[in-house]
């Protein structure tokens, strides 16, 4: 098991919660966690609902992590849902991931979102980091066109819930 700590633009810690690590490699780690936040959340793009599987992919070289949905119910995909993050730190037992606001999701048809734009304008993050942060985001439409990396059938397949 391991700790995953989200935290904001500032490093203030808003939630934390604990998964099973199913790969680790000197970068990357990837969680199984189950949403518990609430019953259900209504968004425009896509419904979660507590009991609904994550798998989530957190990097040390990438200023994005990538999570992969699946129905608590039938185990049907959802959709991936990615934050804009600075550089995940990682420990033996916990992944720090500062976010930035900026939110990617990309529905199992395709159809895409780039979210809070607005909230992200309004982080006061230097010129670097915005830069940063648009290229991850351009780096994560041009994965999930390509079907590449965590949006691949193959991986899909492979992270699915039985």
């Amino acid at each position: 098991m391991i700790t995953v700590h989200k935290l904001d633009h500032l490093g203030h810690e808003k939630i934390a919660y604990t998964g099973e690590v199913i790969e680790r490699t000197e970068h990357m780690i990837v969680v199984v966690a189950t949403f518990t936040a609430r019953d259900r959340m209504e968004l425009d793009y896509v419904t979660l609902m507590k009991g609904d599987t994550f798998v989530e992919y957190f990097y040390t070289d990438r200023w994005y992590n990538v999570f992969a949905i699946f129905d608590a119910n039938d185990k049907r995909f959802k959709g991936w849902y990615c934050n804009l993050t600075r550089s995940a730190r990682f420990e033996s037992d916990h992944i720090w991931a500062e976010d930035l606001a900026l939110d990617y999701f990309v529905q199992s048809d395709g159809t895409e979102f780039v979210l809070d734009e607005d909230e992200f304008a309004t982080l006061g993050v230097d010129e670097l980091e915005a830069q940063n942060v648009r290229a991850a985001l351009a780096e994560l439409q041009s994965l999930a066109a390509r079907r590449e990396g965590p949006f691949s059938e193959a991986e899909l397949a492979r992270v699915r819930p039985k």
